[in-house]
């Protein structure tokens, strides 16, 4: 067995253990590039961080990039939002998801390479998490029932635009009543001959206490409820009316509405376009 990587280690590993396809938890995380490093920060991530912290570790088994232009930006909603101060800030933000089961693996993981990435200056420094959560997996809504793709496809298929939705409740009672709103009234009425191909629910769960220290601990964790809604069309194209005039949630309060369109990997698409 190899000192340096232990290799018989990972056949002990792989024969036990959850191992199903489907995003029990996922990483979301939106982050504002300082002022003038936006193509750096852009080709930091995409050429070494996308995949040395986040698609190389263990259990990690789909991502995607996606990126809010100026114009994008301004569509957002509250103007005050306890999310996003301004609420214009978070231009990428980068989806993955976790095999169901695996979370605590994952995290033990993704500590350590994290604190390995950052001894070997390979974080960069000039950015600003601004909503960065790992979540469990709550439900997801189909808009035609068994046809298209599922949620575990939902990184992978080629959606023209995804729309984060981030609702906090008054209390953890009222997240429950909260859920149950959405999931049984709310968003299978929405996506009825909606652009939105599928909603998926998630609730933020708390982050390690030795996680990095520039990422901020999770907010709401007992109260929030957070949406990706995966759109087949651009979200510039079908934002009024499917997005302008949601209904408020009884039992909450909406604090943002952001639309974002995926990034085209190996490019600087769109980084001209963000402020």
């Amino acid at each position: 067995m190899s000192e340096e990587t232990r290799s018989e280690t990972y056949a002990e590993l792989a024969a036990t253990g959850p191992y199903g396809v489907h995003p029990g938890h996922a990483l979301i995380t939106m982050v504002e590039p300082h002022p003038g490093h936006e193509y750096a920060y852009n080709r930091w991530y995409e050429d070494d961080h996308y995949y040395a912290g986040a698609m190389a570790m263990p259990w990690m088994f789909a991502g995607r990039r996606w990126v809010a232009t100026r114009d994008l930006q301004l569509l957002r909603v509250p103007e005050k939002s306890a999310v996003a101060q301004p609420v214009t800030a978070g231009c990428y933000l980068s989806t993955y998801w976790v095999t169901d089961g695996r979370y605590d693996d994952h995290m033990k993981w993704t500590v350590a390479i994290n604190k390995r990435l950052n001894r070997d200056a390979r974080v960069y420094r000039d950015r600003t998490h601004v909503f960065t959560a790992f979540q469990d997996h709550e439900a997801t809504v189909y808009r035609d029932g068994a046809a298209g793709p599922r949620d575990f496809h939902a990184l992978d298929h080629p959606y023209a635009g995804l729309v984060l939705e981030v609702i906090d409740a008054e209390s953890p009672e009222q997240r429950a009543e909260l859920l149950e709103w959405l999931l049984s009234r709310h968003l299978p009425k929405r996506v009825a001959g909606s652009p939105a191909a599928m909603v998926t629910v998630f609730r933020p769960t708390p982050l390690p206490g030795d996680r990095m220290t520039y990422v901020k601990q999770v907010e709401g964790v007992d109260t929030r409820v957070t949406l990706l809604w995966f759109l087949e069309a651009d979200p510039r194209e079908c934002w009024d009316p499917y997005f302008t005039t949601p209904e408020d949630p009884p039992m909450g309060r909406r604090e943002l509405l952001a639309p974002f369109v995926p990034t085209v990997p190996g490019t600087d698409t769109y980084v001209d376009q963000l402020r």
